[in-house]
């Protein structure tokens, strides 16, 4: 996705709920950055710190796991993935990223927890910087926002069953 995304609709606040958030040590000043980002995404939603777990793995292979291990255990309403994959040399680069996104979709999909993907997979540590609070934002941020939407559409969901 290029530039900036587009507003979300993020749903009521999201007292009450827990969060988690799992980070790549891996590029781990450029992680920094995207998990503050999704913190502050949370907080700003009224989700509480001690609402929110925030987990360390090697890197953004590791991603996937992790959150699929945290989903099941139902105690989340959202985990926001967050990491960096900057293109080296090598066919390294798409292997990452494509079995991180694959994963961390999986995980998702296999739990029914919204899990969310703010890697970053850039071409050099300039871009990978320009999305991490820089020029085009902080995907940290955007995938906390898309995890409080998708948990807000769940309740929502939730709610409505039973009623025609």
């Amino acid at each position: 996705m290029a530039g900036i995304a587009p507003k979300r609709r993020v749903a009521p606040a999201a007292r009450g709920e827990r969060f988690a958030v799992v980070a790549a040590r891996f590029n781990e000043p450029i992680s920094k950055k995207l998990l503050d980002g999704a913190l502050g995404a949370l907080a700003n939603h009224s989700v509480s710190g001690d609402a929110v777990e925030v987990h360390w793995v090697p890197g953004s292979f590791e991603l996937a796991q992790a959150a699929l291990t945290l989903a099941r255990t139902r105690r989340f309403a959202g985990i926001v993935c967050v990491g960096a994959v900057i293109k080296g040399a090598t066919p390294h680069f798409e292997y990452v990223c494509g079995a991180a996104a694959q994963g961390i979709l999986r995980a998702g999909l296999d739990t029914g927890v919204p899990v969310t993907f703010g890697v970053i997979t850039a071409l050099t540590e300039e871009q990978a910087w320009e999305r991490a609070g820089g020029a085009v934002g902080n995907r940290g941020e955007e995938a906390a926002l898309a995890a409080l939407e998708m948990a807000g559409w769940r309740r929502g969901l939730a709610g409505r069953r039973g009623k025609r």
